[in-house]
């Protein structure tokens, strides 16, 4: 791979809450003259098989991915992110833990369903099915609903009166610890990702701290580049990668028509992840692959 290439690694396909196939996220990546994309997708690795295809078919790296939500318990955030790269999507682990983390999801999205009906704005598990296009239903769905039935004038109304903390929508989630995300990820030998943290609204020496807290329970790594990210906050996400030996990495969030102002590969245009990146993680990848006796990309 030519080193002055760039990547994304964290995308978003329809097998989540993003609006591209993941074999459309794979065309987009190589029309955008990326070196390698990664597929994650929130709690489920449905859309990798397709994905994985793709990439052989159309000739471009892919990465198996996943985004986990985690229970977070400093610094009173309900939850955070972690991203796996690299890992082995038929691996035992994610069979069992998929299976608890959709169906967490579904019991979610039937109180959510019941409560916004019970308020004047009826809709069903199955529009919302059918909105997804897939088994993963998220908050974007219901907006999306929500916006089809005339309920609400904007997607962004949908969160501000109805699907957000302490609204009458919302339904908290039934999450894994940071532990349980980080054990099953290399579990399945990949590396663990702390994802956008600019985004937990935290000061920065909270970000040390809680970075200082993930790594003692194996974090690998951190994103660095993100599409949200001001130059002042990437500089500062350089450093608690530097201070904590953690992998930089990022991505996106590319997902297609649900964000419409985020391209792949290079956010809202100020992205430009260099390949360099993605082959230390996969080097890291490999030496602990071959430790285990098992090599996994």
């Amino acid at each position: 791979m030519e080193k002055n290439s760039f990547i994304d690694l964290h995308t978003h396909s329809y097998c989540s809450d993003g609006t591209f196939s993941p074999e459309g996220i794979v065309l987009l990546a190589k029309q955008q003259g990326l070196g390698a994309v990664a597929l994650t997708d929130h709690d489920t690795i449905e859309g990798l098989a397709q994905f994985l295809m793709a990439g052989a078919k159309h000739g471009i790296e892919t990465i198996p991915g996943i985004e986990l939500a985690a229970q977070c318990q400093s610094f009173h955030q309900p939850e955070l992110h972690i991203v796996g790269l690299g890992f082995n999507p038929n691996a035992a682990i994610w069979a069992a833990q998929t299976q608890i983390m959709q169906q967490s999801r579904h019991s979610r999205n039937i109180k959510m369903a019941a409560q916004l009906t019970a308020i004047g704005l009826p809709l069903t598990i199955e529009e919302l099915l059918q909105n997804a296009g897939g088994e993963i239903i998220t908050r974007a769905h219901f907006a999306n609903v929500l916006l089809k039935k005339g309920y609400i004038r904007t997607r962004d109304e949908a969160f501000s009166k109805y699907l957000s903390q302490g609204l009458p929508g919302y339904v908290p989630k039934i999450l894994l610890t940071p532990a349980q995300c980080i054990q099953t990820i290399h579990a399945a030998g990949g590396i663990s990702i702390l994802a956008h943290p600019t985004l937990y609204h935290l000061a920065q020496d909270q970000l040390d701290l809680l970075c200082e807290e993930l790594v003692s329970l194996g974090l690998d790594g951190i994103e660095c580049f993100y599409s949200a990210y001001s130059p002042s906050q990437r500089k500062n996400m350089m450093k608690l990668a530097k201070k904590h030996d953690l992998y930089p990495s990022g991505g996106s969030d590319f997902h297609g028509e649900n964000k419409p102002l985020i391209s792949l590969g290079t956010g809202r245009g100020n992205l430009a992840i260099p390949y360099s990146l993605w082959e230390n993680m996969k080097q890291g990848i490999e030496a602990f692959n071959n430790n285990t006796g098992e090599s996994l990309i």
